[in-house]
Order: C-alpha cells, then structure tokens, then sequence
C-alpha cells in the first residue's frame, strides 16, 4: 500500500471502526442539534419548484411505497429515491449548515441519506447519530483536502458530499474497513458539481445535493455486496485531487482522527442566503444599530471579501430568482438593511423592489488581504459604510451569528425551525410535535418518521 493510500484507507477505517463511546457527548449533543436545524431546511423546501421536479423524477422510478420518509409529503418510497428527494429540500432554503474550513455543507448531503437507511434497516437513534458523525467527519476532512482552488470551480457540498454521504450510510451498514474504503473509492468517482449554474440561475444545486447523497447511498450497498471502489481515490494519480485541485492538503484527512471533532466545528446559518455574504452583513447590521442608521442613510456600502466569496458572489449582479438573489451580495446587504434580516421572508416579497435594487446597486466587494489570508478557517466580517452626510464608518465581526462561537441556542434552532415550517407549509403544531420528539432522538430505539402530517381536510 502506498503512502497516499494509507491516508485514505485510516479515513476509511476509522468511519468503519467509531463506535458511540469514542464520541465526546458535547459532540452528541452537537449532532442532535444539527439534525434539528438540518430537519427544518427539508420541511422549507419540499414544495420548491426545483425539488418538485427532482421528486417527481424520483418517484417516477422508484418504488410507490417503501420505508424511506419523504419529508413533509403524503409520500414514502426507497431509501435511494428518498435520500435524494430529502437532499434536495434541504439546500433550498439556504439555512442548512457549513462547515467554515472546508466550505462545506455537511447536513444536507449527511442526514438524507443516513435517516432513509435507518428507516429501511430499522436502526436506532443513538446508530442514527452516531453514523452521521462518520459523514460530518469524513466529509468535512474531503473538503479540507480539496482545498481553495477546488471550490473556485467545483461545489465542494455536491463532490466532497459524495463521500459523507457513503461514510454515514457505510457506517449503519456496518461496512469493515476495506468494505468502506471500496465505499468511498465508489463514491469519489462520482463526485460532481460545478458553479457555472449561478451564472443564469439554473436549477443545478439542488441536484448537486441529490446525486450526492443518491451516490454515496449506493456506494455504500454496493461495497457492501463487494463491490471494489478505487483504493486511493483522493491522492491516487488519476484520484480526486489529480483532476479537482491545486492546492490539496493531504494532512487534513487524518490530522486529529478521534480527538478533533469537526463535526463541533459546524456553523448554522443565521440568514437565509449564501454563507459568503452572512460576515458583511452582520458587519452592516452591527454599523447600523450602532450608529442608529436606516437603509436611506446609507450612500454606499463597502464588503471587505475573501476571494471565495467574489469567485461564488461575484457573477450575481442581477439576479433574476429568489434563489438566485441569495448568491447577490448586494441583495442580501440591502435586506439587511431594510429589515434588519435576511431571512426567508424578506427575499420572497422583497428581492427586487425598487428599494431594494437601489439599495443593492449602492454596494460593492473588495477583496480584503486581511479577510482573504483568515479563509476559510475564521470567515471574517468588514464593511466601511459611507452615509449620505458624509459619514465613513466600519464595522466589524470576527464571528458571525451561527459560528461555534457565536451559535444558536436550541431554543433559537427551534424557533427557526418553526419558521421553516411555515414556510413550507406545515403547521406550526405539527412541527412542534415533530420537534418535541426529535429532541429526544437518542432515546428512540427505532428510527420512525420525523412528521406526522395532520389529515388533510
């Protein structure tokens, strides 16, 4: 075995080999809370025009009924076409969780995946978390490998997310570790996802997610059957590192094994839009109450970046959808502005008023040397903010709302979540029931549905 290899195969036998007692209960704890947020992102986008096709797609092929939740619909099916449909509502709302080092958004591609075979094997919750701190860790660690120059073209949640996903489905299926090392061999040569959507709006990060999280699904069944995957698929010469990345970091995918958790590391998303912008606009929000400004106030406003967030942020100048309005730097800070959040109301009926356009057209990124050498391990927040008195201010956030240290409480997950319920539709008892019960997730000795829709009338 080479060198390169044995990296690979340490990540694999470590997923193959965690065991619940190897597991801090902070970062139990952590994990339950994730799944929460992760649980109310799926509820918001269930009925978004994209994931309804991709549905549609889904239930087409697969079987009519099976174990596998559709979450928020009338619907069940296979694991396979579940993970996949459950995915893809989970980026919708641009809530779900990242990961600040690896630019990664674990949940989404983690929980779909590993929820529908708990279904289907009748698994436990404590089996549930714990195979989804596999994913977090395997696919947070992928990402970090990858590093910056990977994400300047590819969506590391749609290529990373591959191997998550067949960490966490491997580790309920009890995969050993040359078994989940063929899993992620699978699952690595699958990996895809492009940036190139943002540029016209089109549909492509919700199926980034649900091939993700379909592809590790299957990677995992398969190498449990014996299928072979590559045996270095990371650093081999013709591996994910060879086609995707110029900067890789082969350290990170086994520094810290066992002793640093990055699942804790794990942000949520405060604002209803792409994480790049969320550093300006607490910085912005900061100015504002500080000073006591309103949106009119302002003449321009200027967001100190890192090149990260102009290369995803940067081909957004007038976004044509909601969706891809959360990718507008400017759109965000002029909701920010306005309303004080960005959340998902505030784009639904907001994001291309007049007043919101002018506010938009008043702001500008610039890269911040600063900013940039911090990324992507501290997401730094800086705005310089010129008022129409003549005022120059700044503002500034070293941890943005979401950030470890800077988090949500539970309290304030489930209020978020209640409000992504809403707006998906589902009534706020129904989802505080459902919420009740998955905070005690740990004590279910089996992993049942997470809603109980109310009977239609």
């Amino acid at each position: 075995m080479t060198a390169h290899a044995s990296r690979t195969a340490e990540l694999a036998a470590f997923a193959a080999g965690l065991r619940l007692k190897d597991i801090p209960p902070a970062v139990l704890r952590r994990t339950e809370d994730l799944l929460v947020d992760w649980f109310g992102s799926a509820v918001a986008g269930h009925r978004a025009r994209p994931v309804a096709s991709i549905a549609r797609f889904a239930l087409a092929m697969g079987p009519a009924t099976g174990p596998g939740e559709v979450i928020a619909r009338r619907a069940s099916t296979s694991p396979h076409a579940a993970a996949m449909i459950n995915a893809a509502a989970s980026h919708v709302a641009e809530q779900d969780d990242v990961h600040n080092g690896s630019v990664f958004h674990p949940a989404t591609v983690v929980f779909p995946p590993a929820l529908a075979v708990a279904q289907a094997i009748g698994a436990s919750g404590q089996e549930l978390l714990l195979a989804c701190v596999a994913g977090y860790e395997v696919g947070i660690r992928v990402g970090e490998f990858l590093g910056r120059t990977h994400y300047k073209v590819f969506h590391t949640t749609g290529t990373a997310g591959t191997l998550a996903a067949a960490a966490a489905v491997g580790r309920l299926l009890r995969l050993d570790a040359a078994q989940m090392r063929d899993a992620l061999g699978s699952a690595g040569t699958q990996s895809a996802g492009l940036w190139e959507f943002l540029r016209t709006a089109a549909d492509s990060k919700q199926l980034h997610t649900a091939h993700a999280a379909g592809a590790g699904l299957m990677a995992a069944y398969l190498a449990k059957d014996g299928f072979t995957g590559a045996a270095d698929i990371l650093q081999g010469p013709q591996g994910m590192a060879a086609g995707m990345t110029q900067d890789a970091r082969p350290e990170s995918l086994t520094d810290g094994l066992g002793s640093r958790w990055a699942t804790a590391e794990t942000s949520f998303k405060y604002h209803a839009c792409c994480r790049h912008t969320h550093p300006a606009a607490d910085a912005l929000l900061q100015v504002m109450q500080q000073q006591q400004l309103q949106a009119q106030d302002l003449a321009r406003v200027v967001a100190h970046v890192h090149q990260g967030a102009i290369d995803v942020l940067g081909p957004v100048l007038q976004p044509a959808t909601v969706h891809q309005s959360k990718f507008s730097m400017g759109t965000v800070l002029a909701l920010v502005a306005q309303y004080g959040q960005a959340g998902l109301g505030e784009f639904d009926a907001h994001f291309l008023s007049a007043a919101t356009q002018a506010l938009r057209d008043k702001v500008e990124m610039a890269l911040d040397a600063e900013v940039d050498s911090a990324y992507p391990r501290r997401w730094i927040g800086k705005v310089t903010v010129h008022t129409r008195d003549g005022r120059v201010l700044n503002g500034r956030v070293d941890e943005p709302k979401g950030d470890p240290g800077n988090s949500l409480s539970r309290a304030e997950i489930s209020a978020k979540a209640l409000r992504l319920a809403d707006h998906g539709g589902v009534s706020s008892a129904a989802m505080q029931r459902a919420l009740e019960s998955l905070w005690q997730l740990a004590q279910w000795p089996v992993v049942g549905r997470l809603l109980a829709l109310e009977p239609q009338a």
